[in-house]
């Protein structure tokens, strides 16, 4: 089982329950990964894009990615995105909301670590 940690995006999945909610902002709450996927019950987007799972640690900094899925500007609905990689019982997860922009493909992911290409959305220069 997973849960969510924080209170703004990104989020963090971990054993337990919580939701949160910005302009752009995931909605989630407990499930097993067992089936290889994981579900945002809401993702709110300012454009399209990409929701995004991350492994990450206890320094909340997004890791590799491990899945993603399309997103639709505004309002999207359990929004599933298909693991990538096994995840054990208590390793970590964050999920992120990442634009479209920067990239050579339209409705293609090509974000890598550190890419600014479909990259992830900021703020002030800053995750949101």
């Amino acid at each position: 089982m997973f849960r969510l940690m924080t209170a703004t995006l990104p989020f963090a999945l971990t054993a337990g329950a919580a939701t949160a909610m910005t302009n752009d902002a995931v909605v989630a709450s407990d499930q097993d990964v067992s089936k290889g996927t994981v579900t945002a019950d809401k993702v709110m987007a300012d454009a399209n894009g990409w929701i995004v799972v991350h492994r990450t640690g206890s320094d909340m900094k997004p890791g590799p990615v491990i899945g993603y899925a399309p997103l639709k500007a505004r309002e999207n609905m359990d929004v599933a995105a298909i693991l990538q990689e096994e995840v054990k019982s208590g390793e970590m997860l964050m999920l992120m909301v990442h634009g479209e922009a920067g990239g050579t493909k339209t409705g293609v992911f090509e974000y890598t670590l550190g890419a600014k290409e479909d990259g992830p959305i900021r703020v002030d220069d800053k995750l949101s």
